[in-house]
């Protein structure tokens, strides 16, 4: 596919859950793909699982068309990158460890035309906002649980002491989790990496703090360092666009 012209993506994406927590660097290594490097301190990273309803996500160049294109559910998990391959990054970038849709259309897609989002269908996927209330269940199969949680709209947003070693301030980790640039995937069969840029426009005002009365993780999560209460925001909508992909030459 890279030899084709990308076809520039977009969706009104609505109903955002960030769940976030600083785990062991020594717990996420085998997740790292050579040539990347995490955004750390003291041997901890940061890791976030974000979930939300896309907005009739296909190609922008249809126009009105678009609302032709489904609305599925999708969680991605990823990393925080502060170099590749020994250069620091020029914007802000992630790297994509886990993605899901609730969609086999969308994560057939993603395998078949895409080398920087290949995903996998949920076995059971709910995420739906009610009133103040966000709740969210994920699991890889009928019987294998990714995470589960509620959470509440709160009135005041408080950093957690955790978050202190990697902000100054509740807006200024928001701000740095909520405003990517691109993504990185690694690509296994192919021995690179793979990248996306993306537009993600998130109105800083808009941002809500949240605050978590439910959560249970998988193992996977567990494994990770993931098994306490996460620090949580929660975006009403943005417009979100795939600009671009390209494959990483190998060093």
């Amino acid at each position: 596919m890279q030899r084709l012209p990308f076809p520039v993506l977009e969706s009104d994406v609505r109903d955002i859950v960030y769940l976030n927590w600083v785990v062991p660097l020594a717990r996420v290594a085998a997740w790292v793909p050579p040539g990347v490097e995490l955004n750390a301190r003291d041997g901890e990273t940061i890791l976030t699982v974000l979930s939300y309803r896309h907005g009739h996500f296909g190609p922008r160049l249809l126009g009105p068309l678009r609302r032709m294109f489904p609305s599925p559910l999708q969680s991605n998990w990823r990393f925080y990158v502060s170099s590749l391959h020994g250069r620091a990054v020029e914007q802000p970038t992630v790297l994509f460890i886990k993605n899901y849709f609730d969609n086999g259309l969308y994560a057939v897609g993603t395998r078949t035309g895409s080398d920087a989002l290949p995903s996998d269908l949920a076995g059971v996927f709910r995420h739906g906002r009610s009133g103040h209330e966000v709740s969210t269940r994920l699991q890889r199969d009928t019987d294998r649980l990714e995470f589960e949680s509620e959470v509440v709209i709160s009135s005041q947003g408080r950093l957690p002491t955790a978050f202190a070693r990697f902000f100054s301030s509740w807006e200024e980790a928001v701000a740095m989790l909520s405003l990517q640039d691109s993504a990185v995937v690694q690509t296994p069969d192919l021995g690179c990496l793979a990248q996306a840029d993306i537009a993600l426009p998130i109105d800083q005002e808009s941002v809500a703090p949240l605050a978590a009365t439910h959560y249970l993780p998988g193992p996977l999560l567990q494994a990770l360092g993931a098994s306490g209460e996460p620090f949580c925001f929660f975006v009403p909508h943005v417009n979100f666009q795939v600009l671009s992909e390209r494959l990483l030459p190998a060093r």
